[in-house]
């Protein structure tokens, strides 16, 4: 019989459940994903090897960085990170120690890895649901500024590429090269016609003018001595490139800080050299 009372609102869990759901398989699939771009980025990185130790745990790393830096991007935690890129190695070394025994072929290990790893990344995550089902949003929005900011410094990345070698196999340096330094301000000023007003165009004669002296005493200060002049030449100029970054003067601001980070290297590199000889 109706009694005219208002039915009460059917409540929301069947809905939030399902969006807990798909909140928790997309992050599956992301991550998923996020594995397969690291074993085709990184994977020709590394040289080939027959060994199935060798070759799965390479795998696992380059699964668990790629995989690592997205879960970064998308707010999740140290913890949560950590757990996941242990499920990236574990079903490898569940395979391996067979393996060193003698009792399984190399093939198994990496057929049987990558079977067990997605039940392994499941256990990951029920462990920590509320992880893999809250809205992230906010978080993610943190992140991605943050990542902007780093990608924002990417011509001191491009800087210490550059420079490798001479962090890796440090060397010394011809005296005459320090006039790259000066003669190249010079020579980009000239062609963006930044150069004015006056003042600018006395600095960087003035900077000509004392790599010039530089040059002369490192030529007569021998070999050891010279390199040591050499190198806190290059140092010098990285400060000039910054402060020439900071005030936005006569070369563009990417290439003042990628100048920065270089010439830094190669004068601290010069002085190690000199150091040792």
């Amino acid at each position: 019989m109706f009694t005219g009372r208002r039915r009460p609102p059917r409540p929301t869990v069947t809905r939030m459940t399902k969006t807990a759901v798909r909140r928790f398989v997309v992050h599956l699939v992301e991550m998923l994903l996020a594995m397969v771009v690291g074993m085709l980025v990184l994977g020709p990185l590394w040289p080939q090897s027959g060994r199935a130790d060798v070759a799965s745990l390479t795998m696992a790393t380059n699964m668990s960085v790629a995989m690592a830096v997205w879960m970064w991007h998308r707010g999740h935690g140290n913890a949560a990170i950590g757990e996941m890129s242990a499920a990236m190695y574990t079903p490898f070394l569940v395979f391996l120690v067979p393996w060193w025994a003698g009792l399984i072929s190399g093939e198994i290990v990496l057929i049987g890895g990558h079977v067990l790893m997605l039940p392994a990344m499941l256990l990951a995550m029920l462990r920590r649901p509320t992880e893999y089902t809250a809205d992230r949003h906010h978080l993610h929005t943190e992140r991605r500024g943050a990542a902007a900011r780093v990608l924002a410094r990417w011509p001191s990345a491009l800087g210490l590429l550059a420079t490798v070698d001479n962090l890796m196999n440090p060397r010394t340096l011809p005296v005459a090269a320090m006039m790259i330094l000066p003669l190249g301000y010079l020579a980009i000023g000239a062609v963006r016609r930044t150069l004015r007003p006056r003042p600018v165009l006395l600095a960087q004669l003035g900077a000509l003018a004392g790599y010039l002296v530089l040059l002369g005493a490192a030529a007569a200060a021998g070999p050891q001595w010279g390199q040591y002049l050499v190198g806190a030449g290059w140092i010098f100029h990285a400060g000039w490139d910054l402060w020439h970054h900071r005030r936005n003067l006569v070369v563009p601001r990417p290439f003042a800080e990628w100048c920065a980070v270089v010439d830094l290297i190669i004068g601290a590199s010069a002085i190690l050299v000199a150091a040792t000889m």
